[in-house]
């Protein structure tokens, strides 16, 4: 069986200073309690960009603007559903926000605003996702 390829858009929104994280449900298959930007899976037809609004709005109540790109990373992982391997390209976003009032889904347990400081001690101590950590150590 051939590898699928999907494409995912991730959002690092900052606000006063402060980088936005969720806190993956501690019952996720993956990840399980460890910190993650928000974003999501690309539809198919749909522009990546509009992906990662809708993905914002979903998980967090905010309304973003894509600013400019981050990074790009590849995640490979199996389905939990299908057992299929894929290969995921995530792009990585910088997304402003006129709002850091977050509400956030049931995808996610928590949510925080933290400073970089913060989040590269979060790393250190393996608290990010490894997708978040490849992400955000450029």
């Amino acid at each position: 069986m051939s590898n699928l390829w999907g494409l995912a858009a991730k959002g690092i929104c900052e606000h006063n200073g402060k980088i936005l994280l969720l806190k993956i449900r501690s019952r996720s298959t993956h990840d399980a309690g460890l910190w993650e930007f928000p974003g999501g899976k690309v539809k198919k037809r749909e522009f990546f960009d509009a992906a990662l609004k809708r993905e914002f709005k979903e998980e967090t109540g905010l309304d973003v603007e894509v600013e400019s790109l981050y990074n790009v990373i590849q995640r490979d992982y199996t389905a939990c559903k299908t057992n299929q391997e894929i290969k995921s390209i995530q792009l990585i976003m910088n997304v402003t926000s006129d709002s850091d009032e977050v509400t956030i889904s049931e995808e996610h347990d928590d949510y925080g605003w933290f400073t970089k400081e913060e989040v590269l001690k979060m790393i250190e101590n393996g608290q990010l996702a490894v997708a978040a950590k490849k992400a955000f150590k450029k």
